[in-house]
């Protein structure tokens, strides 16, 4: 499977590690009267979809970045590939 990096171009799926699902970019806020409620929820609770998922993939083998891979689990097709901290910022994280 190739992963078409966007700064690197296409690169071999063995060189990433698959890390979950890409809502674990959203962290809970720890301040949050329900903090733990949501840490539990973030920490342990994961969706398993059929068909076109958002994950995040570390390219440990390269350049270290996070990406963001939206792939069909049923067939591994990958439909998009984005820089995990430029969807971060699109959805409203600063940091």
């Amino acid at each position: 499977m190739l992963i078409n990096h966007p700064l690197l171009g296409p690169r071999d799926a063995s060189e990433f590690v698959y890390k979950g699902d890409a809502a674990l970019i959203n962290r809970p806020d720890p301040d949050a009267p329900d903090a733990l409620e949501r840490f539990i929820d973030y920490g342990y609770l994961r969706d398993n979809p059929a068909g076109a998922h958002r994950e995040l993939w570390f390219h440990e083998q390269g350049d270290r970045s996070w990406l963001v891979v939206t792939r069909n689990t049923l067939t591994h097709e990958i439909t998009d590939v984005e820089l995990a901290r430029d969807v971060a910022r699109r959805e409203g994280r600063s940091k």
